[in-house]
Order: C-alpha cells, then structure tokens, then sequence
C-alpha cells in the first residue's frame, strides 16, 4: 500500500520495513485499524416479497383512485349495452301470420277500451289481453268497471254483461309496442274516430300514455308538452267521435287515459296504478246502477200500462 498506516503509539513506519517486522498484534491494534477501514452506508432494504403473497392489494387500491380521479368508460361494458339495444320497427310483414283481433263493440255502450295493439299470445288465442303478465283483467275487476274478474275468453260477453266494449288504436300484431312506428299509429287514428262516431259509448278508455299522445298530435298538429299530459278524465274539448254537422250532431265520447296494463309497463308503482284506474272504476259503477235503475223503471211503467 502506498498510504502510511497509524499503529497505536501514532509514529510512522517504512512499509517495506513493517514486513519483516511486524508489529505484535494486539487487541487495540484491531480496533485502530477497524477506525481507518472502509464501511459504507447502506440503507437496508425491505424484504422482498413474492407476487403471488399479495397479488391484488396494491394494483385494486391503484385502479380505484385512478378510476375515482379520472373516470373512463369500460369497453366491456359499452360492448354490453350494444348488445342491449331495444328491438326497432317490424314491418307487418314480420307478423302477417297471425290473425287481427276482431273488435269487441256494440251500440251505446258505458265505455270502450282501446289498446294499442294485439300482442303475439292475443293474436294467437283471439282474446284481448290474453298474456299471463298483462294486468287489464285483474284491474278491471279491482277498479269496480267488472263486479268480478274476468278471463280473456269472456271478452265477447263485456257489451251484454258489463256494457263494455274493446278495440285497438294499431289493428295488427307485434311482439311489443317499439315494433310499431308513431307515424302508423297516428294514421289509424282517423280509423279509431270513426269506429267511435258509429257506436257512440258514452266514454272510452285509452290503456296507456302513447295511445293519448298519437290521438293528440292528430288532434293539435303537434307533440305533447310534458306538462300538458294527465291521467284520468280529459277536458270536454278532447271527446273523440264528435259529429258537428248534419242531423245527427253528437258531443262525442268522453275520455279518460289510463296506465298501460302491460307487464313490460314497470314506470308506476302497483298502487299507483290501482289508484288511476279506481277514478275510471267509480264512474263505470255508478253509470252501471243508474241505468240498471231507469231500466227497472222502464219494465214497471210497461208493466202499468199493460193493466190499463
């Protein structure tokens, strides 16, 4: 070594000399030397651990900030929603297969319920509301309109038992609602007045909101404002049916809107569908017993006069 090395009493040796004569080793000669040697700071290290012991702690705490930060949206799920899409318009050819639903009416009726169209299982059983899911039968025995529940096999007997009547705004079948486009249901509205101007019921009912706003925009030329819409009786200016001229003038048929009855229908709670429906039920109740009145009336002022 060229650097001079410090024994205990400090005096400088000849390098070359101390190989031949070493200096007798000693303890503090030891710790000395230990002053002088090289040891270097070095921060120790954490242990090391395998990937396998922790393998999500650290990279989920990450994700989540980073996506709390800087929200982006997950391919996986854009794929879902595509997959996801409503169905769209299905042209009548899609189901000309299946037989039209045959109107339900009879002169002067209490009320007629129109739907918007038949639906694959009523067009197949020819039965109005005929699917399992659809609530018409059920809420219109709870409503009061029926004194009982009905099947959708006793439809035909609703003018004679009940004074009730059934037609459609649209007359052929799809699998749902979004397969019909507003311009075809709009176009057979004029069909639906005249079916109503024949008959002439004392008021209809429409089963459901999108049946009120395609009679609406015939009837205004435009789209429903959102605060123009409400269940229930509709003011006496929205009859349908009316006859202004000629002999025969008519104020036409009141209307009331009620909820859809269908089970894909899930915006109203089933209260709040009961409550809707039991305004329409009221009435149908009480115009029921005034003319089962009027008609006794009619059978003991016949039998009178037979006496005489």
């Amino acid at each position: 070594m060229d650097s001079l090395i410090k024994v205990e009493d400090g005096n400088e040796e000849n390098p070359n000399l101390s190989e031949f004569n070493p200096p007798p080793a000693s303890f503090k000669g030891r710790l000395n030397l230990a002053h002088y040697s090289f040891s270097p700071k070095i921060k120790p290290e954490p242990p090391r651990q395998s990937p396998r012991l922790h393998p999500t702690t650290n990279s989920t705490s990450k994700r989540k900030s980073t996506h709390h930060l800087t929200p982006s949206p997950s391919p996986t799920k854009k794929s879902k929603s595509k997959s996801r899409s409503p169905s769209g318009y299905a042209p009548p050819s899609t189901y000309a297969h299946l037989p039209e639903l045959r109107d339900v009416l009879q002169n002067n009726l209490i009320c007629v319920f129109i739907g918007l169209n038949p639906g694959i299982e009523t067009a197949r059983s020819g039965h109005a509301y005929a699917h399992p899911s659809n609530l018409f039968w059920k809420l219109l025995h709870s409503s009061g309109c029926t004194p009982r529940r009905c099947s959708p096999e006793e439809d035909g007997d609703l003018p004679r038992l009940f004074g009730l009547g059934n037609t459609n705004i649209v007359a052929r079948p799809t699998r749902n609602g979004s397969e019909l486009s507003k311009g075809e249901m709009d176009d057979s509205v004029a069909v639906l007045e005249e079916k109503i101007r024949v008959c002439r019921p004392e008021a209809v009912c429409l089963v459901g909101k999108s049946i009120w706003e395609s009679v609406w925009r015939v009837k205004h030329g435009r789209k429903m404002k959102k605060e123009e819409f409400r269940y229930g009786w509709q003011d006496e200016g929205e009859n349908m049916g009316v006859v202004k001229e000629g002999e025969e003038k008519w104020e036409g048929a009141k209307v009331f809107v009620a909820c859809s009855t269908s089970g894909l229908a899930a915006s109203l709670k089933p209260a709040e569908k009961e409550e809707i429906w039991r305004e329409l039920g009221v009435w149908v109740e009480q115009r029921r017993n005034e003319r089962a009145s009027a008609l006794v009336e009619q059978v003991i002022e016949h039998a009178e006069e037979q006496d005489f």
